[in-house]
């Protein structure tokens, strides 16, 4: 008899292991939309906010150069050696494939030796400036989740401008400054991100830390999206949760992190010293051998899963959701306005589904097959939904406290998933002849 208590206890804490696996850890990574949960009525679906795992953006993306032929090689010309300015018996070469460096070479895979790179012609129209666009499109909205890293082969540009789209290259704002004097460059005094601080985090700034010419240690520059990050989440981003808590409440904040384009606008050459040599002009040219861009597709918190579908990212979209972000409700789910997914409260979310529209299921709100009412609600006569005392909305779906002015507290939500809990315990034990005394 004890022993088969035990295996029957056994039993049950490994069911609520394998429930509790698809809760989201302390901080929550969002990456389950709805599992099925156990309540007095039965088997239910649990919604949560959830979001595609952060991958290499690069391998999506368009690239275009303004001017067009600003690629060496096409006619053939020399340049200098990298390392040694006054060697100028390097060839650029675009009919020859050992010779060409055709802007693909800034994507391919690196670690080869010597270093493949894309290279723009040398400035031998100077004083006229030397000036390349280089614009990155993915056609979709993208969130970043990590540094942008540009490694240049040419030493880093004594000028440079990272911009950003929002909306698919009409219209660009500046994500940082880069200058070897940002204040005769751009009238800015320099700074850096450890300049700023959670109240300035969106200030675009002019740094000189990395715009340092020929030196030989000097190949890459960064945008700092981690060093941001951590002014909400602490040095090491241990806390993650206060970073979502701010993404979800100041649209800014969450804006400054999402893109649809950049561009790298490269406005002055490497050139280690104060004053150009107008003698050896094939010293000064661009080259960059690798650029990194980390995020996720942008899904308002409604999928996990993002393909690429006729070289065009999209959103594989749940709760009811559809479109490239899953920024709309399905046809017949429109029984409510359509809202993203919210990160709170911590750890699972809230995922705002969109419900059947009362027209397209006749006078039915809910019923026990395709209309459950959620978080162990029961339905009373296929007409609403009676709630348990902590949540709201037509189909429960939602917490009474996100009314309160305060919102919901990080107890509250885990006062939620103890009630969850406890309701599945209570059905388990039920289906086992145990009680908990």
């Amino acid at each position: 008899m004890y022993l088969s208590r035990f295996l029957s206890l056994h039993a049950l804490w490994v069911t609520v292991s394998s429930v509790m696996q698809h809760y989201p850890s302390v901080w929550g990574h969002y990456d389950v939309c709805k599992t099925q949960i156990y309540t007095e009525e039965g088997k239910i679906w649990d919604y949560m906010a959830c979001q595609p795992e952060a991958r290499d953006m690069i391998k999506y993306v368009k690239v275009t150069l303004d001017p067009p032929d600003i690629t060496c090689g096409d006619p053939p010309e020399t340049f200098c050696a990298m390392g040694n300015p006054y060697m100028c018996n390097n060839e650029c070469d675009a009919s020859t494939q050992e010779l060409a460096h055709p802007p693909e070479l800034m994507f391919d895979l690196e670690g080869r030796h010597p270093s493949t790179f894309w290279q723009s012609t040398t400035w031998k129209d100077y004083p006229k400036p030397l000036h390349v666009n280089i614009t990155l499109s993915w056609n979709k909205t993208i969130e970043l989740t990590d540094n942008i890293v540009i490694t240049f082969e040419s030493g880093r540009p004594d000028q440079m401008i990272l911009e950003k789209s929002l909306d698919y290259g009409r219209t660009w704002q500046p994500y940082q400054y880069y200058a070897t004097d940002c204040l005769d460059a751009f009238h800015m005094d320099p700074k850096s991100v450890r300049d700023l601080s959670q109240h300035t985090v969106l200030e675009i700034i002019c740094t000189e830390e990395y715009s340092t010419g020929y030196m030989t240690n000097s190949k890459i520059i960064h945008f700092e999206i981690k060093d941001r990050f951590a002014f909400f989440a602490g040095p090491r981003l241990h806390n993650m949760a206060s970073l979502y808590g701010q993404l979800d409440t100041t649209k800014k904040l969450r804006d400054f992190f999402t893109i649809t384009d950049l561009r790298i606008r490269l406005l002055r050459p490497a050139t280690g010293e104060i004053y150009v040599d107008e003698q050896h002009l094939a010293r000064y040219f661009y080259a960059i051998s690798d650029i990194r861009v980390y995020g996720r597709c942008k899904c308002n918190l409604h999928a996990t899963g993002c393909k690429e579908e006729n070289k065009r990212l999209l959103c594989e979209c749940e709760h009811n959701t559809t479109g490239p972000d899953c920024g709309k409700c399905k046809k017949n789910y429109q029984g409510r306005p359509w809202s993203p997914g919210s990160y709170l409260p911590i750890p699972k979310g809230t995922a705002n589904i969109c419900i059947p529209s009362i027209s397209s299921i006749g006078t039915n709100v809910c019923d026990n097959e395709l209309l459950h009412c959620q978080n162990g609600g029961t339905c009373i006569n296929n007409v609403r939904c009676q709630c348990p005392p902590a949540y709201t909305g037509i189909l429960c779906e939602k917490l009474k406290c996100e009314r309160d002015p305060g919102g919901c507290s990080h107890s509250s939500g885990q006062g939620a998933i103890a009630h969850r809990l406890l309701l599945l315990l209570t059905a388990l034990l039920g289906a086992t002849g145990l009680c908990i005394c």
